[in-house]
């Protein structure tokens, strides 16, 4: 099969981003994150209409969806280069196209800074200060599902009401402060947890739930929210 891959890059922060269409010849049983791979291994690097093109920036790692680091858009849609086959992806035209993710600053083609996800966290004050090894009332299974989060962005980026640098920070300083509020002890920490947890998530959620729709690891979002929310109106 013959694919037409349109990337969207961007030399830098500052640059104007542009199109560039490559050529892919096949049985399309390739992941996007391979096909990235095999195209920089080209010796030259041409366009699909024989003009040279510099290396294409991208993130990947483990190639197994378990680190988050090749989140970017397919075909408009937050997904894991390295969980997508051109064959599954192909869309009008014979083409897939790539973007980075939106909702965060562009380093290069497809690399995004994420980094404010974890300022996010340092602002929320998200961390066990002390673990209570005495109650045994939490959700053991739910608490190892939410530490299978991937910090991949890819809820942040289908949220509405998420903006980098903003006040919101969606599901994914959610899933890390319903961890800690169930698992921390009844101390002074906990309870300042609570406070920030209430401004920087639960009076920013419109409830859409397109995050449980978009995670790559297919978390029970919704339920962790539950029960994040139900640590806040204990409090009240």
């Amino acid at each position: 099969m013959k694919i037409k891959i349109c990337i969207q890059r961007q030399d830098n922060a500052q640059a104007k981003p542009f199109l560039q269409t490559f050529l892919y010849e096949g049985d399309g049983a390739m992941t996007l994150a391979d096909f990235l791979a095999e195209l920089n291994a080209r010796e030259p690097l041409l366009t699909a209409d024989g003009k040279p093109a510099a290396r294409i920036a991208f993130l990947s790692s483990c190639h197994e969806k378990k680190c988050g680091a090749c989140a970017m858009l397919v075909n408009g849609t937050p997904r894991l280069a390295c969980s997508v086959f051109l064959s599954g992806s192909v869309g009008k035209g014979g083409t897939i196209f790539l973007a980075p993710l939106s909702k965060f600053p562009v380093i290069r083609d497809l690399v995004t800074d994420r980094s404010e996800t974890f300022a996010m966290l340092e602002k929320m004050k998200v961390w066990l200060s002390k673990k209570d090894s005495t109650d045994k009332n939490w959700d053991r299974n739910l608490q190892y599902q939410a530490g299978q989060c991937l910090a991949c962005g890819c809820c942040l980026e289908v949220c509405p009401n998420y903006l980098a640098g903003k006040t919101f920070g969606g599901a994914a300083a959610m899933i890390q402060s319903y961890k800690v509020m169930e698992q921390n002890r009844n101390d002074a920490h906990r309870e300042e947890l609570k406070d920030s947890y209430e401004e920087h998530f639960f009076n920013g959620c419109s409830q859409s739930l397109a995050c449980v729709q978009a995670c790559p690891a297919k978390l029970p979002l919704d339920e962790i929210q539950a029960r994040a929310n139900a640590h806040l109106l204990k409090k009240r």
